[in-house]
């Protein structure tokens, strides 16, 4: 009977052993695996917080380049008004341009007529010593002094008068120019009666051309100027005869009149049409 009850006790120690044994490795496990959801807890914190850190960035990304953006619109808005108006402007300077160019080639195409009609209504022989041309929108006639005036004098002699006829026809005929008769000499000093030096002397036969015109061919005097350049305009160095012969000269210079001029130059180009 003893035997048996300590059999029995035997017994159930083992089994509350064995039970006991179990509870323990349960019980580790349920630790191990605690602790693993703990570390993955951890770690699917820091990735939240990292997440986050990474979503903060990136909206402040995100507000800077709308911020951008709508400076970029913005400016691309003004620069569009502004290319806008600088083209407005090229497009009125090239209207204006175009119309300049149309008042230059009204001008020349005038000045050409006005020269091809004196060069047609000039003799041969006259046309030796008369050179007619055109430079810089100016017409310029250039006589020579030994056909105008008498020798060392700034009285025109009457070899000039035909000469001198048919020039102030074209210039009445061309109302719209001035004239400007410029004297030049060469450097050879001159000291005589009512003539001190080469200044008095070229100014003293542009005078003389322009007095002609005035009252021997009807040329109305307001158009007139006379001036004298002396010595110091030389078409050619004043070291050989013929040097000296080409430099004096007196020319007529026939320029449309300025204010009339800067008038067409300043309509708008409608009004020039």
């Amino acid at each position: 009977m003893i035997s048996l009850v300590a059999g029995l006790l035997l017994t159930s120690c083992g089994v509350k052993k064995e039970l006991y044994q179990a509870c323990q490795e349960d019980n580790k496990a349920l630790q191990a695996s605690y602790q693993d959801a703990k570390e993955q807890l951890a770690a699917a914190n820091t990735r939240v917080s990292s997440l986050q850190e990474q979503l903060s960035a990136m909206q402040s990304t995100n507000a800077t380049l709308q911020k951008s953006l709508d400076k970029s619109l913005t400016n691309a808005n003004q620069n569009n008004i502004s290319i806008e108006k600088l083209v407005d402007q090229i497009n009125e300077s090239n209207q204006y341009i175009r119309h300049l160019v149309e008042v230059k080639s009204k001008s020349d195409s005038l000045n050409m007529v006005l020269t091809n009609n004196l060069t047609r209504s000039l003799s041969k022989e006259e046309l030796k010593e008369v050179d007619v041309q055109v430079l810089k929108g100016v017409v310029y006639i250039s006589l020579a002094d030994n056909m105008l005036y008498e020798s060392g004098t700034y009285k025109i002699n009457n070899r000039a008068a035909e000469t001198l006829s048919k020039i102030a026809k074209i210039i009445k005929d061309y109302k719209d120019y001035d004239v400007l008769v410029e004297g030049n000499t060469d450097n050879v000093p001159i000291s005589r009666e009512n003539i001190r030096n080469n200044w008095d002397l070229s100014c003293l036969r542009a005078s003389s051309v322009v007095q002609a015109l005035q009252n021997d061919y009807g040329v109305d005097p307001k158009r007139l100027t006379a001036g004298g350049r002396g010595e110091y305009n030389p078409l050619q160095p004043n070291t050989s005869e013929v040097g000296k012969m080409r430099n004096r000269r007196t020319q007529i210079i026939i320029t449309p009149k300025l204010d009339e001029f800067m008038d067409l130059i300043g309509q708008a180009p409608e009004e020039s049409k």
